[in-house]
């Protein structure tokens, strides 16, 4: 064998172990059921879970507690899953705009399940975009 080809053996053995192990790392999407049972099984991972803002029939988030003046650190509000379940959501790190918070289509939320509640380390949130084409009538 080339010393060429030894070379390329290894980089390739090096890139596949690479790939391995940052498979092990990645975060799952799942439902709040699996995350309480992945939970209760002893899984310390974060995982996502991804859902929608409950809203009243003004369409008016519901279930949000938060008071910057109390602590600005700390967000708890209501998270209502692909399923339809809904569990209260703790944050120590809320997101820069509680506007755009309200606002957003789709929330994921990153984090483990504790104590009957979801304890998320990141939020990420899907607005509705800006630059969605508005349908406009031509006079005629």
């Amino acid at each position: 064998m080339k010393v060429t080809h030894i070379i390329g053996i290894i980089i390739i053995a090096i890139a596949m172990g690479i790939v391995i192990t940052s498979a092990g790392d990645a975060s799952q999407y799942v439902d709040f059921k699996t995350a309480r049972d992945l939970a209760s099984e002893g899984n310390t991972d974060e995982i996502h879970v991804v859902g929608d803002l409950p809203k009243n029939a003004k369409g008016i988030v519901t279930g949000v507690q938060y008071d910057p003046l109390k602590n600005p650190n700390y967000l708890a509000f209501d998270l209502q899953d692909e399923k339809g379940e809904i569990v209260q959501v703790v944050c120590h790190k809320p997101p820069a705009s509680m506007r755009d918070f309200e606002k957003s289509e789709k929330v994921v939320v990153i984090g483990k399940y504790k104590n009957e509640k979801f304890v998320a380390s990141e939020i990420l949130m899907k607005c509705p975009s800006k630059y969605e084409e508005k349908q406009v009538k031509a006079a005629a």
